[in-house]
This record gives C-alpha cells, structure tokens and sequence, in this order.
C-alpha cells in the first residue's frame, strides 16, 4: 500500500532537488499541488484503478508530477535528476512521451479540462467505469475555455469526471483577485451544474473522503475546491509570489531540505 502522506513528503524533498539542480521556475506552484496529486496516485494505485485518467492542467508545475511519479513507481526515480535537461523526456511543463502515468502534455492554461470532459464521455459510450481526474490552477480559472468545458460537463452529465482546483491564490504576479476576481468560485461552479465540495487542499483525509465521494453523485459532474498555501513546506517560500519564478540556491535548498526533514 502507497502511504499518500510519506508520497508527498518524498516529492516534495525530490522538487527541492529537481528545481535547484536545473534552475527552473515554478517551485511554489509544485509544492502547493503535492499533496493532491500523492493523494490522487495513492487512491488509483491502492484501489487497482489503472484505468483511471489524471491530468495535471497545470503543467507549469511539472516538477511536482514528476516527483510524485518517481517516488510511487511509475517512472524511475533517477530519471529525475534529468528534469529539464536536454534530451530528457521530463520537460519543464508537463510532457506525456516517455512518461508512465502522464496522459496528456500541458502547459497551456486552459486547455486539460477540455481532453478530460472527451475523456469522460468516451468512458461513457464504451461502458467503461474508470474515472477522469482533472487538476486545475485557479488561474486557469480565468480561461474561457475552462468555462466552456465546465458547460459540456455538466450539460453531459459526466459524473465521472472530478475536477480539482488547487486554490492558493497567488498567480504569476499577483493574487488571483487582484488578477481577475474569481470568488465566489464555489458559487460560479454550482450554476454551471457542478457538485461542488470546499476541503483543505493539504489534508490527506480530507482529500481522499471527498475523491471517494463523488462516487455517490451520479448525475453531475464534480468539483474539489482544495485551499492550498504556494510554498506549503518550506516557510520562506510559503504564500511569497517570488517563488513562481525563482529557483532556490544552494544555501537555500539545504535551508528547504532541512524543514522537510524535520517534518
């Protein structure tokens, strides 16, 4: 059995590494979804669902998929040394080729809920009882596409389909309100016919009551609002809109890997 909790903690270590050996971006972005998507891979390993479909629409957090399939056995865990190299099949944004466990490449906001809502239907018309799961940003949520989705959804009444929103409120260089105001989020979702639940986002418990049930509803289409902190982890990164685009130090990764290690 995968323990989703020592699943996060792992990758969470294996971004801090990842991130500061390539000097990539998008650090907070990964730690902030962790939780979830160790949540969502522990649920499909531990329950023999290998049918079911998880696509990270924010594909900048790249580093975060990877991790966590490196550390639950769906790629090999050394390939992550090679993130973001030249040549290596795990790209800065989310990359499908030569990568078990990834459906779909991403990195264009908006784009993964539109593949999952056809995935969910083909599901549908082959009788097939596996499940679509869809992590969104809350920036993407600015995407009329992410709407139109929304609309087919629900319209279709895929209740297969659980969309996620790792919602930590921070955009690129602002807070997503300041960006585009979002809330009452929850409100939006439910007039679009979504099934809409509010958890925190790093409760394991909390995450994996809410995936098991949307078994119950079988007439709409789900939605997870997950509050979650950018950062979550690491206290000099949690909630600072620097570390979207920052890459860590030295001095500063072993700061990180010591907080990680005594959690």
């Amino acid at each position: 059995m995968i323990n989703s909790k020592e699943l996060a903690n792992l990758s969470r270590v294996s971004v801090i590494e990842m991130i500061t050996a390539s000097k990539a971006a998008h650090i907070g972005s990964s730690l902030s979804v962790i939780d979830i998507l160790s949540v969502i891979y522990a649920y499909k390993l531990n329950n023999d669902r290998n049918k079911d479909v998880v696509l990270l629409s924010k594909g900048h957090a790249a580093a975060a998929m990877y991790a966590v399939l490196g550390n639950s056995g769906f790629i090999p865990k050394e390939n992550l040394a090679t993130y973001c190299k030249d040549g290596s099949s795990l790209g800065g944004h989310v990359t499908h080729s030569g990568n078990n466990g990834v459906e779909f490449s991403t990195g264009s906001l908006g784009h993964a809920l539109s593949f999952g809502v056809g995935k969910s239907l083909a599901k549908i018309i082959d009788s097939d009882n596996s499940r679509v799961f869809v992590v969104l940003s809350d920036g993407e949520c600015d995407e009329g596409s992410t709407w139109e989705a929304a609309l087919v959804a629900a319209h279709h009444k895929l209740a297969n389909l659980t969309v996620i929103i790792d919602r930590n409120n921070l955009q690129s260089l602002k807070s997503t309100e300041e960006t585009l105001k979002l809330e009452p989020l929850d409100k939006k979702w439910e007039a679009f016919g979504w099934n809409v639940t509010k958890i925190d986002g790093h409760n394991h418990d909390e995450l994996m009551g809410s995936i098991s049930s949307t078994f119950n509803d079988l007439s709409s289409p789900n939605l997870i609002i997950a509050k979650t902190v950018k950062g979550k982890g690491v206290s000099f990164m949690e909630n600072v809109i620097d570390w979207h685009y920052k890459s860590p130090n030295l001095e500063e990764k072993e700061i990180a890997l010591r907080e990680l290690g005594n959690k």
